[in-house]
């Protein structure tokens, strides 16, 4: 019993979190947050998110174009290489390192945020005002990084490409004319669109872990801290779990 009562201890626990989540996921999703917060939330987490997000897709491009260049040699199979970029950027690269990008820097973000606001008992006085927390914090980041994420996806996969376009036609004797031919040649609207349904998940994911342990972080400093690290780690586990489940379900 004692073997027993030590399994179903942390499974019970991890079910109870996850129900948890998910109530929490679906009350913020299920109210109408204000356009004028949603429109701010956009600027924070996809405007400004855009250039980290850029730089990160130029240099996977062009990093993913010379490995693709070096090991087809191997096989006399260099001249796939804008395909394969196309394909890797558009499929996985993208979405998942976009998604990191913003993890990185949003989930962070959101979590010191409204971890200081709990702190300082400000959503303490939201709550004696009549005040849904959730709807009035967690709703406008929840729609904004649902919406912004595709369309930083979307941006990544373009400057990533080029990224591979000006290795190819650069360094690796690749006309322009070719490149582009045959990176679009190989690519199927349904790589694009199960890129873009993946950063809306991502998404999803992001916002939902910084709120969610900021709305939970502790009392004091540590609180906070605590809370800041444990959004973008949950963050960053739950899109490379999300990706392989909806790879999984999209190409299996």
């Amino acid at each position: 019993m004692r073997a027993i009562r030590a399994i179903g201890r942390p499974v019970l626990r991890l079910t109870r979190t996850l129900g948890a989540v998910t109530l929490f996921a679906l009350q913020g999703l299920g109210g109408i947050g204000r356009p004028a917060a949603i429109g701010r939330q956009i600027v924070q987490i996809g405007w400004l998110s855009l250039p980290v997000v850029g730089l990160t897709a130029l240099f996977t491009g062009a990093a993913l174009a010379l490995q693709i260049h070096s090991g087809g040699k191997r096989f006399q199979a260099s001249d796939v290489v804008p395909a394969i970029v196309a394909i890797g950027m558009v499929r996985e690269l993208g979405p998942v390192l976009g998604g990191l990008m913003v993890a990185a820097r949003v989930a962070s973000a959101i979590a010191a945020e409204i971890a200081t606001m709990r702190v300082t008992e400000q959503i303490d006085a939201l709550v004696t005002l009549s005040t849904d927390p959730v709807r009035w914090l967690v709703t406008p980041r929840l729609w904004a990084a649902i919406l912004c994420l595709p369309v930083l996806v979307a941006v990544g996969d373009i400057i990533g490409i080029m990224g591979g376009w000006l290795v190819g036609t650069g360094s690796l004797g690749f006309t322009s004319a070719t490149y582009i031919a045959n990176s679009w040649a190989y690519l199927e609207p349904w790589d694009v669109t199960s890129g873009l349904l993946k950063g809306a998940v991502f998404g999803l994911i992001v916002a939902l872990s910084g709120c969610w342990f900021g709305m939970r972080a502790g009392r004091g400093a540590a609180g906070v801290g605590r809370a800041t690290t444990n959004a973008v780690v949950a963050a960053a586990v739950g899109i490379l779990a999300a990706n392989f489940v909806l790879t999984g379900l999209f190409f299996e």
